[in-house]
């Protein structure tokens, strides 16, 4: 099951175990549990402090066949696996092992203290693909929980093995979590955004911390790309510099694969996105993570701007960096927000191994439009591009491959009208010919959205200058309408949205800010500290 290489590594961190651990399998007679049995088999010989046995007596009405547990001899285990995890899951599996053994997580204290602290029971069900690069982290996040905290369990099931549960439960995308039965969350989360759900009195603590800081020299709004350079720049000028972020990565977390980021041929967003993080951890900043801005203040007369937060929290600072990036636009039709998550997606990395043998259709002629159709013909039994302009507006060699393909439909000056649905799930699309007037309907399982970017600033409407669009007006400085607001990345007028010229500017408008500081009589006055011998 694994190959040669795979086996040195994972034999190298099985040497950290520091308990013995036992897998148990729940085995029928497909090819995926011989293919479980041999992946169990594998693992157990690379270590001694490893044993497998065969759980004969699983009756399946409580226990997935196939599926397999992992835990401590003669303690029930709290994580199972119901499915192979491999592609992204074998990160999962790995650290499921490691921990259970007692190698320690690498999250912070306060993190395991919460945890250990949570009461009651909680059996966490994570529905997951194997392409989804968002899944792991969830199941990680779980399985952390249930390593931890006795009254936790957590079980990752690959929705492409157990295809009538997932149509049973009516699971459209992924991930999808389960707590106890009933929803509890969907798309990616860290172990902190999960945390804050179930423990209730986390987001009172959390504000009372926040408000009590001192103001910052700068204060970053947004964690992404721009936000982590612009925070960069500022703590290498050793100023007191904070990031608050609704969650640290932004836009990237949902990027699959980044092939235009100079001098790295080729990576993952969330792996770039944790880089991004350890990068900002290596200098002194203070990173507020899962908070969501609410309202902007400009400075009065204590030379102040003020951020107040979701949580009710207000932080100060004398300078501001507005990096909150973009979200993905949506249609804005009726039937669109009935059934998102029930048949709309805007991520065909992540949920299109559910809609396997089915009929999908994808809403727009770009770069994303187009790749995403690609990679959807590839596993569903029909792809339906809509494209609003009157030709497609991807790159030439994308608009060639998916026309070679024979399961692909392009239908071009197409207005979106409605998402039909039954209730429960996404039944069709209705659209209207541009030139002739016609209207014309798609029956289908699922739609992709894939038609550009919203940027993040509705809560700056009538505070801050901003574009038609909706974008943060700035000069060539970063300077936004407001004396000491600065702002840069996708949520600007900037042209050209690109992780690589958002990073430019970001580092851009903090050097700005700096510059605001420092030529600001009563800034400079309260701000004896400056560094100002070190250049960027």
């Amino acid at each position: 099951m694994l190959d040669a290489t795979i086996k040195t590594q994972l034999s190298a961190y099985l040497e950290k175990l520091q308990t013995p651990i036992e897998l148990v399998a729940s085995l029928d007679g497909s090819d995926a549990a011989r293919q479980m049995r041999e992946l169990l088999a594998d693992i157990a010989a690379l270590s001694p402090k490893v044993s497998v046995r065969v759980d004969e007596n699983a009756d399946g009405t409580d226990v997935r066949k196939p599926s397999f547990s992992i835990g401590r001899p003669g303690e029930a285990a709290r994580i199972r696996f119901a499915g192979i995890p491999m592609g992204h899951e074998f990160t999962s599996l790995v650290l499921a092992l490691l921990q259970t053994g007692g190698h320690p997580p690498k999250v912070d204290a306060a993190v395991i203290e919460q945890i250990k602290g949570l009461s009651g029971t909680m059996r966490f069900e994570t529905y997951i693909s194997l392409s989804c690069h968002n899944c792991p982290d969830v199941v990680q996040a779980l399985n952390l929980m249930a390593v931890l905290n006795p009254g936790v369990e957590s079980v990752m099931i690959d929705g492409a093995l157990y295809q009538d549960e997932v149509s049973a439960r009516q699971i459209m995308a992924v991930p999808t979590v389960l707590l106890n039965g009933e929803p509890f969350g969907q798309g990616r989360m860290t172990i902190e955004e999960i945390l804050a759900k179930v423990d209730t009195g986390a987001t009172a603590r959390d504000a009372e911390k926040l408000a009590a800081k001192d103001a910052f020299d700068v204060l970053v709004v947004g964690g992404g790309p721009a936000g982590a350079a612009a925070a960069i720049y500022a703590a290498r000028k050793g100023i007191r510099t904070g990031v608050v972020a609704e969650r640290f990565g932004g836009q990237v977390l949902d990027t699959m694969a980044i092939e235009n980021f100079i001098s790295v041929q080729r990576t993952e967003g969330p792996k770039l996105a944790m880089a991004l993080e350890q990068h900002v951890k290596e200098y002194e900043v203070d990173i507020m993570n899962l908070q969501r801005a609410e309202a902007l203040t400009p400075a009065g007369d204590d030379g102040l701007a003020q951020v107040r937060l979701a949580n009710g929290a207000t932080l100060k600072a004398k300078s501001v960096i507005l990096a909150t990036g973009a979200r993905w636009r949506e249609m804005n039709v009726p039937g669109e927000k009935e059934y998102k998550a029930k048949g709309v997606c805007f991520c065909p990395h992540c949920d299109g191994p559910l809609f396997k043998g089915k009929r999908v259709a994808v809403i727009g002629g770009g770069n994303s439009g187009v790749e995403a159709a690609i990679d959807l013909a590839g596993i569903v039994a029909h792809v339906t591009l809509l494209e609003f302009d009157s030709k497609l507006r991807a790159d030439a060699v994308l608009q060639a491959k998916l026309g070679s393909l024979p399961n692909v439909t392009i239908i071009t000056s197409a207005l979106t009208t409605e998402v039909r649905g039954n209730g429960e799930k996404v039944t069709g699309i209705d659209y209207q010919d541009r030139n002739s007037g016609e209207n014309g309907h798609v029956e289908l399982d699922g739609i992709f959205v894939q038609i550009g970017l919203l940027p993040n600033t509705d809560w700056l409407k009538g505070t801050i200058g901003l574009s038609a669009r909706g974008e943060i007006e700035i000069d060539a400085r970063g300077q936004t309408s407001l004396p000491g607001v600065f702002a840069a990345g996708d949520a600007t007028t900037t042209p050209y949205k690109q992780i690589i010229i958002a990073m430019g500017e970001g580092a851009k408008a903090s050097l700005s800010a700096f510059d605001h500081l420092i030529r600001s009589p009563a800034v400079k006055a309260a701000t004896p500290s400056f560094d100002l011998g070190q250049p960027a």
